[in-house]
C-alpha cells in the first residue's frame, strides 16, 4: 500500500547513527546523507525517508502517528529495540514483548526516535 514514508529530522547526522544501528537489526542496509542532506533506507517492501523539512521549520513528530517496521522474528525485535535505546532513542508504550491481538499474537517494542517520532518494531508469531 505504501512507496514511502518521509519523516523530519533537526539532526541528520544524529538520525543517521540511530537509523543506521536500529535498521541494521531488521536487515535493512544503512544510508548516506545523500546529495539533498536526506537519508533513505529502503527494501523491498518501501522506503523511509528523513530529512530536514523542506519549509525551514522545526521537525516536530506526530501525535497519535505511529511507523511500524516489520521484523522477521522476536530476537530481532530485541535487537532493534536495544539498538534504538543505545543510540539515541527512548522507549514508550510497554516493554517489548508478546501482545494478543484478534488476528494473533505480535512481538511487538515501541521507541521515540531522537526527533521524537514514534516508532514500532513487529513480528507476527506464527499459530502454535
Amino acid at each position: 500500500m505504501f512507496t514511502h514514508i518521509v519523516i523530519g529530522s533537526n539532526d541528520i547526522e544524529t538520525s543517521k547513527k540511530f537509523y543506521d544501528r536500529t535498521f541494521e537489526a531488521l536487515d535493512v542496509p544503512p544510508s548516506e546523507i545523500n546529495a539533498k542532506g536526506r537519508l533513505v533506507y529502503a527494501d523491498r517492501t518501501g522506503r523511509l525517508i528523513v530529512t530536514k523539512p523542506i519549509n525551514g521549520q522545526p521537525a516536530t513528530a506526530a501525535n497519535g502517528g505511529t511507523i511500524g517496521l516489520h521484523a522477521r522474528s522476536e530476537d530481532a525485535v530485541r535487537k532493534w529495540h536495544a539498538a534504538g535505546v543505545a543510540n539515541g532513542g527512548t522507549t514508550c508504550e510497554d516493554p517489548p514483548g508478546i501482545r494478543h491481538h484478534e488476528s494473533g499474537d505480535l512481538f511487538l517494542a515501541y521507541l521515540r526516535d531522537p526527533t521524537g517520532n514514534k516508532l514500532c518494531a513487529m513480528y507476527r508469531v506464527p499459530p502454535a
